[in-house]
């Protein structure tokens, strides 16, 4: 794919954390970008086209989609991170990670994707997570709702395909960003995977799998359940 020619909207872009990281990778590389944010007057970087976009508004996605017209390349960025446990926490909560991580992505997807064909393809990334392999139960809303993400991932890139449109997911442990940053775990630079990323849609990839933990936890997945989850009696 030909970045400079591209136009790109990446959502959840606002003035701080893998967004903003991802939108300037792709302005670096030429791209025209629109950067999605609630609150667009928080976009702080020279060159992108701040745009309005709550992913868990109808409406607002469906402004974003008519506002724009020329999307080639569409980032699904924006997430929640709630911590919430599937047992004991508010519904509303785990709810919340659907609705943003699942719903949100599939909504503006289906927003986006009649442009992206009409203007002859092009490709769509979805941030995913080595969670979407592996789950944790102090905050099994957002495991659960990454992998469920993986799977509209999976089912997408198959109904898209004779649209000319490729479907990509990104798979990545910790990142330094304010969504994880009471973590105490090795995290990786968000500009490196950003670079990562957007290496992968240049080539064209339907898989990125861009740091060890998620390479750990993708092999796992062949050991089943015993080896995902060697504390189990």
């Amino acid at each position: 794919m030909d970045l400079s020619t591209s136009t790109a909207l990446v959502t959840g872009a606002a003035n701080r954390g893998f967004g903003r990281a991802l939108a300037a990778e792709l302005l670096s590389r030429g791209a025209t970008v629109y950067a999605g944010a609630r609150n667009p007057d928080q976009v702080d970087l020279p060159g992108a086209q701040p745009i309005a976009l709550d992913i868990t508004d109808p409406a607002s996605i469906d402004a974003a989609a008519e506002a724009t017209g020329d999307v080639t390349i569409l980032v699904n960025n924006a997430g929640s991170s709630t911590g919430a446990d599937l047992l004991t926490a508010d519904l509303d909560d785990i709810r919340l990670e659907m609705d943003t991580h699942y719903f949100g992505t599939l909504s503006v997807t289906r927003a986006f994707a009649p442009q992206m064909s009409a203007n002859g393809g092009g490709a769509i990334l979805n941030i995913l997570s080595g969670l979407s392999w592996v789950s944790f139960p102090d905050f099994g809303a957002y495991c659960a709702a990454k992998s469920a993400e993986w799977s509209l991932t999976n089912a997408l890139r198959q109904q898209l395909a004779d649209q000319h449109i490729r479907v990509a997911g990104l798979h990545v442990g910790y990142m330094d960003t304010d969504m994880v940053r009471a973590v105490d775990a090795p995290k990786s630079d968000p500009t490196d995977i950003a670079r990562i990323a957007v290496d992968g849609i240049a080539a064209n990839a339907y898989e990125i799998v861009a740091d060890d933990a998620s390479r750990q936890a993708q092999a796992a997945l062949a050991g089943g359940v015993c080896v995902l989850y060697p504390q189990l009696p």
